[in-house]
């Protein structure tokens, strides 16, 4: 098969052939029709992440394709169905997973990181009757890949996590893939939303994603907090940390009323620094700070009878264009810690 790789951390990344993979037992191979490109591949091609241990490695993570086989005591009516798969594979048997929390599972394995991503022609999906999910008729490719780990992250999020209303105002910190996402899913929840971001041209589409007021973060932390407080009478219903810095964390809890909830979606990798969590303000004004990572096969019905059902409109969050082939995709995958978001960049392996 035809693969994207890169032979050590930092490495330009190179079109190459390797052996088609064969379905572990209990899994399957699905042949990729569409695969997002997420910062997050870049993270990994920097070395940021420690799963990353075997090279020469295979990015991707975000995929949809047709099941082409399956292990032995797998339910053959998978061989043929459009697919897709969380970035988070649940082992779908130990007591977190049974308990219905695979996106925690503490035996998981990831596309692109632990394992050869989808920036190939076929990919393993590993536990195939847990991290399968059939895509409803008429679903393309193209938007299931680009449901990927940033929608379905920001759809748990939002939905589950911070259990967002009608009525509700939401502070979305960061307009990359996630927080674009965070805002467009609050909207369809009927919550009003700010955005704030550094980019003009982040907060022009978060505008376009449905955002009610934009902040502009360059003007510092407490003229941000001002702006909030104004903007909502007195503190957010919720707010969402779709970056990931200590700074957007507790510049998120700071701007929540009381009783308010903030979900901690962008990473922080001790790299970053402690985040200065105001512990007091959790205690006095009895605020909720959430985790939130990634989404579980089984949870993917509720967000893709939103994409289809047209509550949910993904068509602004995915870039204009054709689909990269590999070789762009590489040179894309390079280019994306300097490059400003545009949307949802798909890859089509066969180009």
């Amino acid at each position: 098969m035809r693969a994207l790789t890169y032979a050590a951390f930092g490495a330009t990344p190179v079109v190459t052939t390797l052996p088609d993979p064969t379905p572990p037992p209990g899994g399957a191979v699905v042949r990729v029709v569409a695969s997002g490109l997420c910062r997050s591949d870049w993270h990994g091609w920097m070395g940021h992440d420690g799963d990353i241990t075997t090279f020469p490695h295979v990015p991707g993570h975000e995929l949809a394709g047709v099941v082409e086989a399956v292990a032995d005591g797998v339910d053959a009516g998978w061989l043929g169905r459009a697919v897709t798969a969380p970035f988070v594979m649940a082992c779908g048997t130990c007591a977190v997973c049974l308990a219905g929390a695979g996106q925690v599972c503490p035996h998981q394995r990831q596309p692109g990181f632990t394992d050869p991503g989808s920036f190939a022609e076929l990919v393993v999906v590993h536990a195939a009757e847990t991290n399968l999910v059939a895509l409803p008729e008429g679903l393309e490719a193209g938007v299931a890949a680009g449901l990927g780990c940033r929608v379905a992250t920001a759809h748990r999020a939002v939905v589950a996590r911070a259990g967002v209303r009608e009525g509700d105002t939401v502070l979305v910190i960061g307009c990359g893939g996630v927080g674009l996402a965070a805002v467009a899913i609050a909207r369809s929840r009927g919550a009003f939303v700010c955005a704030v971001d550094v980019s003009a041209a982040s907060l022009d589409r978060a505008l376009f994603s449905g955002a009610d007021q934009v902040v502009d973060a360059s003007i510092g932390t407490d003229k941000v907090l001002a702006a909030v407080s104004a903007w909502s009478g007195g503190g957010v219903s919720v707010s969402i940390d779709a970056l990931g810095s200590p700074r957007a964390c507790r510049t998120g809890i700071l701007a929540l009323g009381r009783r308010g909830r903030h979900v901690q979606v962008g990473l922080l990798p001790p790299s970053a620094g402690k985040a200065d969590v105001p512990m007091e303000r959790v205690i006095g004004w009895e605020l909720d700070v959430l985790g939130s990572h990634g989404m579980a096969a089984a949870d993917y019905p509720a967000l893709l009878d939103d994409v289809v059902s047209g509550r949910l409109d993904l068509g602004d969050l995915l870039a204009p264009g054709e689909p990269l082939g590999l070789e762009e995709a590489g040179a894309a995958l390079v280019a994306m810690g300097s490059t400003p978001s545009t949307g949802i960049v798909l890859v089509d392996p066969t180009r």
